[in-house]
This record gives C-alpha cells, sequence and structure tokens, in this order.
C-alpha cells in the first residue's frame, strides 16, 4: 500500500491511496486542473483510479469533485447523508457512479479493506477511513472539533497517519478571524489544534516505526515549523521522542508528499 497526500490545508484537501490491485482518491478539493497537474507530479494518472471516498461536503474537500468524477467516469464513495449535502455543489453525477459507503462499515476491494468512521465536525454526517492492506494500516483523520475515544480506539496502532494539526491556538487568538469563526474553529465540531494533535497522537501510537503526516494546517492561524515544534514538544512531555520510533513529516497546500510505502 501507497499514499501520497497531494494536497492539504484550509484551501484544499486530497489524498491518494494505491495497492498493486486499486487506486483510491480521498477527496477532490481541488480543480480539476490542479489535480492533473498534482498527479503527474507523483507520476500517476487519474484515469487508472478505481474511485473517489468522500469525507464530507465542505468546499475544500469536494471542489473538483464533479468535474473529475464526470471527465474519468469515476465511482464516488459516500454516505447517504452526504450525497444529500453535496447536492447542488457537484452537479449531476449518473446513477451509476453513486456509491454508498456508510459510517462505521468496512468495504473490501482486492485485498484492501477500508473502514470508515465518524468525526466530529461541523458537517451533515463527517467521516474518515482507514486503509488495511497486508497487516499495514493507513489512517487519514483530518476536520475533527476533537479525538474521542472511540475514534482512538478504530485508529489507533496505524503504520502511517495523516493527522489534523489544523491552528496555533494563540496565532488564532491574537488573529484576525471573528470571534464567530475562532469560536467555531475552537468548538468541539471545529479543528484540532497542534498540542490537541500532539496528545491524541501519544495515545494511538504503538513502539513500532510509525509515519505521522501533520496535514490540514490553517493557512491564517498555523506554520509548518511551528506545528511540527509544538507536535514535536508534546510529544516528548509524554514521553516519546521524534525519530526514535516515531517521524514526523510535513503536507502542503500546493505540493504532494511523496509516494511512499506505508
Amino acid at each position: 500500500m501507497r499514499f501520497s497526500v497531494l494536497a492539504s490545508g484550509s484551501t484544499g484537501n486530497a489524498i491518494y491511496v494505491e495497492t498493486d490491485e486499486h487506486a483510491f482518491l480521498v477527496d477532490v478539493g481541488l480543480s480539476g486542473k490542479k489535480m492533473e497537474q498534482l498527479f503527474a507530479k507523483i507520476d500517476r494518472d487519474m484515469k487508472n483510479l478505481s474511485g473517489i471516498l468522500v469525507t464530507h461536503e465542505h468546499s475544500d474537500h469536494i471542489k473538483g469533485l464533479g468535474v473529475v468524477a464526470r471527465k474519468y467516469n469515476l465511482p464516488i464513495y459516500a454516505n447517504e447523508k452526504t450525497w444529500k449535502a453535496m447536492e447542488g455543489q457537484i452537479g449531476n453525477i449518473p446513477l451509476d457512479q453513486r456509491f454508498q459507503f456508510e459510517m462505521e462499515q468496512v468495504q473490501t476491494f482486492g485485498s484492501l479493506d477500508i473502514e470508515s468512521f465518524a468525526v466530529s465536525h461541523d458537517a451533515a454526517d463527517p467521516m474518515f477511513y482507514c486503509f488495511h492492506e497486508n497487516g499495514r494500516k493507513l489512517v487519514i483523520i483530518t476536520d475533527t472539533g476533537y479525538v474521542s475515544d472511540r475514534m482512538k480506539g478504530i485508529i489507533r496502532g496505524a503504520d502511517s497517519f495523516v493527522f489534523e494539526s489544523n491552528h496555533d491556538i494563540n496565532m488564532l487568538q491574537m488573529g484576525k478571524y471573528p470571534w464567530s469563526i475562532k469560536r467555531r474553529i475552537l468548538s468541539d465540531v471545529g479543528h484540532v489544534s497542534n498540542e490537541d494533535a500532539a496528545i491524541a497522537i501519544s495515545e494511538v501510537v504503538d513502539e513500532k516505526p510509525t509515519h505521522v503526516y501533520l496535514s490540514h494546517l490553517s493557512k491564517e492561524n498555523n506554520m509548518k515549523e511551528l506545528a511540527r515544534m509544538t507536535v514535536k514538544q508534546t510529544l516528548q512531555s509524554y514521553g516519546i521522542m521524534e525519530g526514535e520510533f516515531l517521524h514526523l513529516h510535513d503536507t502542503d497546500a500546493e505540493e504532494p508528499t511523496n509516494l511512499v510505502t506505508v
């Protein structure tokens, strides 16, 4: 199993996951043209995708969904409430491209099992995914106001995590956003801060080689260096030294990460 975080941030999100048999895109939060450019950078072609998995209906996750799905005739997988919430945003999708993937289900594609799980976010029915193949596990979890014990139980022990580290609390509180938006981000249905991400990570990693990709960083209220430093220092306070078995990685809103094996 291999993956690349094609783009991650408040301006658009998309993650590519492949096995030898299948290839999936999680969210299409950028234009079709930009998606093609990102795929070219990892030497892949969208025509070879098996389908698109949708997490929720916010525009930074579905901006290019309809265009890409129609152009490449791709199946779209989403739960019922998300399908309803996307109506009017993604244009007409033929019935033979519309598939249900409900909350807390596992769907199997060859050697790949994809498990969906609920998160806490202000969308219709937001959910993210664990990918399982040959004893290896990749977790994608962003867009959640907090990481519940139930979520921790589902994601625990992954070999690789794409983990939300959205904002620095001080930057957010001192920043230019109106209080209503600040309150929404800080709420239980908003986004996870750098510090809270680190605390959650400390509770779900096993002592084995583990890679954590800090993702969905706010353009206005975070910086890569700050996110990594805060997560690293907070993990140290819990007795986890970055570089021993746990390795932190940056993601970017414009550039994909290298295609790596889980």
